[in-house]
């Protein structure tokens, strides 16, 4: 080996090891004192973005645990507030059913009952009114939503708390268990377009234009819509719904005629109006009447003529058929808006459970997912503090040889000496 002073070989080595050595030294006390194995780019490009896309999922698994414990909290809000509804229900069910012992009970005692049935009915309608979570109305009708209980697009499931629970939506407004079962004079209305004063025409035309209530026969096929709606109790219907050309063959002739158009007429009536007698009748071809206890004046008619009353004549009547009794017709409607919300709960529960069942399922696809990522991101603490140690020996080796290096063209003087 020749002895040179100008260029330092062994130093230039010595000093490029201990640089090497720094280097990673420097690393590991980054890995170390961070906890990341990857804490740019440069380390480790590949798996960067790998552990990136985990992270994106991490993240959305996360919120959609809270999006699963938020809707949970919206069905338990709903649910609460059904449970109550039901118990008004059974309630209401109860005054019926004592109502509905006539034999025991004045006029004054069904008022009563009656009057409990009114604030009750008025409770059902607060609390569908005012159930709410996070300013948005549950159990109005118009709460319709989905709740995104997943990491990606798509994955949601949907809430539909139906057509909503007040009073009128359950069928239970219009409920009375004070009726007597008879309609009396002045609870029968009739309204129709013609100016006040005038008489309210009820006629039944065929559709080529000749008035009568007999055809069917001879290509009438339609008859023009009748005209007025017929209110009883509280209850309206309207005559316009119900045509010649929809209606059976009732009577089992082979031809849809007046006949069939009375029976359905009747038919229609009698659910409309919660009567137990058909209300129409058909004295003479031609004219159509309503059933009364006497007849109105101008209610003859002859063949062909259409029927006339005024409004006033109708009101004064008192009919001949009576309404279903108030405290059964309440029990039936009750029992209907019972099962209704039985139901509504129920879908509830239903939804409720498939929430708890995402809760479990999120929880462990974030566990699994956030050990995948830890894997590729975190500090392997016991390996790098083994690398840190070998570095550091490296470094301190490198910087005692650096210094050897340094020190050998020294001895180059004693041959100049």
């Amino acid at each position: 080996m020749s002895l040179v002073v100008t260029t330092n070989v062994a130093g230039m080595n010595s000093q490029r090891a201990l640089s090497i050595a720094d280097r990673q030294l420097t690393t590991s006390l980054e890995r170390l004192s961070s906890g990341s194995r990857i804490n740019r780019a440069a380390d480790d490009a590949s798996n960067l973005a790998i552990s990136e896309g985990l992270r994106a999922q991490i993240g959305g698994f996360r919120v959609a645990l809270r999006n699963t414990q938020d809707g949970i909290s919206v069905l338990q809000t709903a649910e609460g507030a059904l449970t109550e509804t039901q118990g008004i229900l059974h309630r209401m069910r109860d005054l019926s059913v004592q109502a509905a012992n006539a034999g025991s009970l004045d006029d004054d005692a069904r008022g009563n009952l009656q009057s409990e049935i009114g604030q009750l009915r008025n409770e059902l309608d607060r609390i569908a009114g005012t159930t709410s979570f996070n300013g948005r109305k549950l159990l109005d009708g118009g709460y319709r939503t989905v709740f995104h209980v997943g990491a990606d697009a798509g994955h949601t499931i949907a809430v539909d708390l139906g057509r909503g629970t007040s009073a009128a939506a359950l069928g239970v407004d219009g409920i009375d268990v004070t009726g007597p079962g008879r309609y009396g004079p002045g609870a029968v209305t009739l309204s129709t377009a013609a100016a006040p004063g005038t008489a309210a025409v009820l006629t039944i035309a065929a559709a080529g234009g000749s008035a009568g209530f007999s055809g069917g026969t001879g290509g009438v096929s339609a008859y023009t819509d009748l005209d007025g709606t017929i209110s009883v109790g509280g209850r309206s219907f309207d005559l316009a719904s119900v045509r010649y050309d929809t209606a059976a063959d009732t009577d089992g002739n082979g031809t849809r005629d007046a006949a069939d158009l009375l029976a359905q007429l009747n038919r229609a009536a009698i659910v409309a109006l919660g009567l137990t007698s058909p209300p129409f009748s058909s004295p003479t071809p031609g004219t159509l009447a309503f059933a009364v206890a006497e007849p109105l004046p101008g209610h003859t008619g002859t063949a062909g003529a259409p029927l006339s009353a005024s409004a006033a004549d109708l009101a004064r009547s008192t009919p001949t058929f009576t309404a279903a009794g108030g405290a059964s017709r309440a029990l039936t409607a009750i029992d209907a808006a019972i099962e209704r919300i039985s139901t509504v709960r129920g879908d509830l529960g239903a939804v409720q459970n498939r929430l708890e069942h995402n809760i479990a399922k999120l929880g462990v696809a974030l566990d699994n997912t956030a050990a995948s990522d830890s894997r590729i991101r975190d500090t392997d603490m016991a390996t790098e503090m083994t690398a840190f140690t070998r570095t550091q020996i490296l470094s301190q080796a490198g910087t005692a040889m650096l210094a050897q290096a340094h020190a050998a063209p020294q001895g180059v003087l004693k041959l100049l000496v």
